[in-house]
């Protein structure tokens, strides 16, 4: 990379925005992941005499509750424990529904530069969702206070069990594994800009831990590195990967996850989807062409797509699909910037859905057809 390195002072700017005046959302407006609405909460009028009586307002406080999903007991908890290798200490917050599924699944989800994982909780439908289906979420909080953005530059954050961010938060997810009894073959990622950004890096280094990401408005595992001696360089912003310049051959960028747990070899590797706008202003939208190259070829998949559909899962949108599997998704949204918009939630929330109803048990049985169309485990339920 010709670039020299230079700490992160732009970081991801306008995450921290407010929502703007049309009827769009924006993910910097705290909409993280699978792009899946706040739950919100229902406005009740109760009208402007004094028959609102104490009743009634405890009815639609009991309603609006229920829309939300999420049992009144549960709530977003910090966790303060000893939880193992956490160099960067790296912020852990978790949600645990009050009632789990047996074997609960796991979902990581971290938020975006300027977030938090107080953010991320409150504008996302996830704890309404963990509430629905027994899964526990898993907040981390950057521990970069000038842009809490992620460490996705470092060596040691980019290469399995060296340290960094990426270790502190897997140390999370086997804390939660061992606490309450949770499928270690159903533990997912995903993550919007820096969060998208740490999903690939998540799902590079730690092949072994987590089953599937989703990231959306990311770059490609390793694009961000900074240049000559990486070690401990944690708040560093490529200016060449952020304006699309950091081209490397397939082979190249398998090399790159490859490198990053050299001892792991050819055994399975998780799925992967990608969501990228093509008037992405922050991270070029070139970044989505290198990331189809990168993990077509780390997951040995043909270049050419097996199938692709217009207009989904909204217009605009094109979905190419990897693989005899659909090991590997992609979605171009074209005209979106890089505060992609929120969709619908039902289509939305079907095409993540979808797509981490897997089970990796199933799946480690037969590594070169990498999945099975008939899994009997079903993803985050």
């Amino acid at each position: 990379m010709s670039e020299t390195a230079k700490p992160r002072t732009q970081g991801l700017r306008g995450q921290g925005a407010r929502r703007d005046s049309s009827a769009q959302r924006r993910h910097d407006d705290k909409t993280p992941g699978c792009r899946v609405n706040h739950g919100g909460s229902t406005a009740f009028n109760m009208g402007t005499t004094a028959r609102a009586s104490a009743a009634a307002l405890a009815l639609a406080l009991l309603i609006s509750s229920l829309l939300l999903g999420v049992a009144r007991g549960a709530s977003l908890v910090q966790i303060k424990d000893d939880i193992g290798a956490n160099p960067t200490k790296v912020g852990f917050y978790i949600f645990v529904p009050d009632k789990l599924a047996a074997k609960p699944a796991v979902l990581v989800n971290p938020h975006w530069c300027h977030g938090t994982a107080s953010a991320a909780y409150t504008g996302s439908q996830f704890a309404a969702l963990a509430s629905r289906h027994g899964f526990i979420v898993i907040y981390p909080n950057s521990p970069h206070s000038a842009d809490q953005c992620w460490d996705v530059s470092s060596a040691e954050t980019l290469a399995h069990g060296a340290g960094g961010d990426s270790q502190g938060i897997v140390s999370m997810v086997k804390w939660t594994l061992a606490k309450y009894g949770g499928d270690a073959s159903r533990v997912f990622v995903t993550g919007v800009s820096s969060g998208a950004m740490m999903t690939n890096v998540l799902v590079g280094a730690y092949p072994d831990v987590f089953a599937a990401g989703s990231a959306f408005s990311g770059v490609p595992f390793g694009c961000f590195a900074a240049p000559g001696n990486n070690s401990g360089v944690y708040g560093y912003w490529s200016d060449d990967c952020a304006k699309g310049k950091v081209k490397h051959s397939p082979a190249e960028w398998a090399a790159l996850v490859a490198a990053a747990y050299p001892t792991y070899g050819s055994a399975w590797r998780p799925k992967l989807q990608v969501f990228h706008g093509t008037r992405d202003e922050v991270l070029n939208y070139a970044n989505f062409g290198e990331a189809v190259k990168e993990w077509t070829a780390v997951l040995g998949l043909a270049a050419a797509p097996t199938a692709t559909a217009l207009n989904t899962p909204v217009a605009g949108w094109t979905k190419t699909v990897y693989g005899p599997n659909g090991w590997f998704e992609a979605y171009s949204a074209a005209g979106v910037s890089h505060n992609i918009q929120v969709q619908e939630d039902t289509d939305m929330l079907q095409a993540c859905a979808v797509f981490f109803l897997i089970s990796p048990t199933t799946v480690h049985q037969n590594n070169r057809l990498r999945g099975s169309s008939s899994h009997s485990d079903s993803g985050l339920q």
